[in-house]
């Protein structure tokens, strides 16, 4: 039985043996030497207002998504989002950020900012292109080094900002394009060097970009660029 053939339950997570689950679940997907954010610091910041959610399908937990507070009571962070590797392909990242959005807008956060690997096509796709975040913040080697699917190159990130209210916004003129790879994470199995200059390379490119005003405002799967505009005022 798959997420495509039964109804898939979407959730906050109850409880300490599921936030234990959700622990297990991060390993599966991040690699086991990558640390998972334990089940006790998950259940201290749900009950002071984060979100620890779920994507399940007769029992099983297929997505998992966590987000907490922020200095700022209408913005929340979303720090962890996730789908097992089996379960790809199925839309469960986009339904579980739906959900985070409708959770947020329920209780008066109508903003919601993450961070994430700009090389990662998939996430660029789902982020920029189907959620209609922007992006103009780049954080050169964020976490520093990591281990699991991230070991290899500096953990660069770019922070994702989404107005969970706002209407959407009128295509903005293109000023620029930055292409990234098809697929970094096979870049980083096969080709490590190459990996490593394509950091540097989009690196160089949207910190360049940003300084001079531009800001990310679309992404085009097809060719795998990422779409710049000028930042309105």
């Amino acid at each position: 039985m798959t997420a495509a053939e039964t109804d898939v339950v979407l959730r906050e997570l109850d409880g300490v043996a599921e936030l234990k689950q959700a622990e297990a679940f991060q390993r599966t997907v991040w690699g086991k030497d990558d640390p998972a954010d334990n089940s006790d610091l998950m259940l201290a910041i749900q009950h002071e207002g984060g979100l620890v959610a779920g994507a399940f399908v007769a029992g099983r937990m297929l997505g998992f998504l966590f987000g907490f507070p922020t200095s700022d009571p209408k913005v929340q962070h979303s720090h962890r989002l996730a789908v097992h590797p089996d379960s790809r392909g199925l839309g469960l990242g986009a339904r579980l950020k739906w959900y985070q959005r409708d959770w947020c807008l329920a209780r008066g956060i109508t903003s919601v900012r993450w961070t994430f690997d700009p090389l990662r096509r998939i996430n660029a796709n789902l982020n920029i292109a189907r959620l209609g975040a922007t992006a103009q913040v780049y954080l050169p080697d964020y976490y520093g080094q990591m281990e699991g699917i991230n070991a290899g190159v500096a953990s660069d990130r770019i922070i994702a900002d989404w107005a969970l209210a706002a209407p959407q916004e009128a295509a903005a003129d293109v000023a620029q394009k930055i292409v990234i790879p098809q697929d970094f994470g096979a870049l980083l199995a096969d080709e490590l060097e190459r990996a490593i200059a394509e950091r540097l390379r989009v690196r160089a490119e949207m910190t360049a970009a940003f300084a001079q005003g531009l800001r990310i405002t679309g992404f085009d799967a097809q060719t795998c660029a990422y779409q710049l505009s000028a930042t309105a005022g």
